[in-house]
């Protein structure tokens, strides 16, 4: 409609004066006819030159003024007339502490009234709301004085806005409708034969073209870091495309008890469809059992009736040590040979979002699985690898794990915090584990994790994970962020 009206109206007259002024003669919305404009400019059919026109505007302080006058008028008709008056305290509770600071001040300079220390008196007899008959006339778009102006800006009743708008006439390719350009040759244009007839839109090769590249998230950038250190010291990467876990994997095959609390819906995602897993190793399968019911390797086991149907449920991965299981598995089934593994990528809880946690998290997870480890080996690695990190002053705390024995939490003194943080978890394999798996008794395995959210936020300077991982982050912030350098050894 907006487009018609223009071409129509410049088509009989000529010319656009004002577009303001022509958007109120054919109840259009001024911005509608701007873009239009705008357009019809860039296929040359109109001529555009841009106007501008300064308003001074009421702001809402002074639009309530002119509803119900200004405060020095309010003031004035809240004093009633006479030698009484009215007490200082009812006034100002009639007339509110905040009104009254305004206006006081104002009705005593235009000598309105005689504000005593416990009475108010009105000086004046008649009095004229100037005020807002000044706004009134500015919000009707009446002149007014400069002073005035300078007084309403200095109260802060008035602003000054922009109004923008076009004054347009008859362009070189001007017409009553508006050619359309076709942008792509297609293969119906050609089989048809209408190529031969259609006008094709120019390609402006003059055209400024702004290309933003695409940016590496925190995560990533740490996450590359941590994949170079592992694979530095001779690790291989495993596969963590299952998202989704059986059970079986995730709890069962790591000697976790069916009835572990980390096991029930409070801490772990269960899917209803598939509800089960269709396949497991049968054999190992039954080795589990066993050693869940009845013990083995020196265990006495749990003592309870493992339930297959609980080891069939599906869940999402509450760590990427289902994966680890099922790597070490593997390797039992051939010819023992020492592996280092590693994997970093995400696991889910079901956890209560706040500052520091989230359902889903990156977990970082390296195993070292040879003939005749200990726990020195462990301790060893674990320097070695902090120590590629920055982190050279390491301190080991014993903890609990139900597939790990011994088992440590690993804390690292932070000099920005000034205190010991803990940076980790780590353990060696049970063999309640690793002898249902097929791997020989003097084959023993050391494993360490910790998240990749932690150090990223704390290299980066983010307080809160959800600023760094999920729906709410701010893309600006991954376009300003540095590349981020770990203390690595080269």
């Amino acid at each position: 409609m907006a487009e018609k009206a223009i071409l129509e109206y410049l088509n009989s007259n000529g010319k656009i004066e004002d577009s303001g002024e022509f958007s109120t003669s054919v109840g259009l919305d001024h911005k509608e006819i701007c873009n239009t404009i705008r357009s019809l400019d860039g296929f040359e059919l109109v001529v555009a030159e841009e106007i501008k026109k300064e308003n001074w505007v009421l702001t809402e302080e002074a639009e309530s003024y002119c509803e119900s006058g200004s405060p020095e008028f309010q003031i004035f008709s809240a004093v009633p007339p006479g030698p009484e008056g009215i007490s200082l305290l009812e006034l100002k509770k009639k007339c509110g502490p905040e009104l009254f600071k305004i206006g006081s001040s104002a009705a005593i300079k235009n000598k309105w009234l005689e504000i005593g220390k416990e009475k108010v008196l009105r000086k004046a007899k008649d009095v004229s709301d100037q005020l807002k008959e000044l706004l009134l006339k500015i919000k009707g778009g009446q002149d007014v004085q400069k002073a005035d102006i300078t007084n309403l800006k200095k109260r802060k009743l008035i602003t000054l806005k922009i109004w923008t708008g076009y004054t347009v006439s008859k362009g070189p390719q001007f017409a009553l409708e508006r050619k359309k350009f076709v942008t792509d040759l297609t293969r119906e244009y050609l089989q048809r034969g209408d190529w031969e007839n259609l006008e094709f839109k120019e390609y402006n090769v003059n055209a400024k073209v702004t290309l933003d590249g695409g940016h590496l998230h925190p995560l990533l950038k740490v996450r590359e870091q941590f994949r170079n250190i592992f694979i530095e010291m001779g690790f291989e990467e495993m596969p963590t495309n299952n998202y989704v876990e059986s059970s079986f994997w995730n709890f069962d095959s790591l000697f976790q008890p069916q009835q572990h609390p980390a096991r029930d819906s409070h801490d772990t995602f269960f899917l209803n469809e598939p509800s089960a897993t269709q396949s497991l190793p049968e054999d190992y399968v039954e080795k589990v059992k066993s050693i869940h019911e009845s013990g083995g390797y020196g265990s006495k086991g749990y003592g309870y009736d493992w339930k297959r149907e609980e080891a069939n449920k599906n869940v999402l991965r509450t760590h990427t040590t289902a994966v680890s299981a099922r790597m070490l598995y593997q390797l039992a089934q051939g010819p023992f040979t020492p592996k280092r593994y590693f994997s970093i990528d995400r696991v889910f809880r079901n956890e209560a979002v706040d500052r520091t946690h989230l359902a889903e998290f990156h977990q970082i997870e390296g195993v070292v699985c040879d003939r005749g480890l200990t726990l020195g080996d462990l301790m060893g690695v674990l320097r070695d690898f902090f120590e590629r990190l920055g982190m050279k002053n390491l301190r080991f705390k014993p903890t609990y794990n139900p597939y790990t024995e011994p088992s440590m939490e690993i804390y690292s003194y932070h000099e920005g915090f000034k205190k010991w943080v803990e940076v980790g978890n780590s353990g060696m394999f049970r063999p309640e584990m690793l002898r249902p798996m097929g791997l020989p008794e003097d084959v023993t395995c050391i494993a360490w994790g910790l998240s990749l959210e932690r150090p990223t936020m704390i290299l980066y300077g983010i307080d809160n994970i959800r600023d760094l991982f999920g729906p709410k982050v701010d893309l600006a912030l991954i376009k300003r962020n540095p590349i981020c350098r770990l203390g690595i050894k080269y």
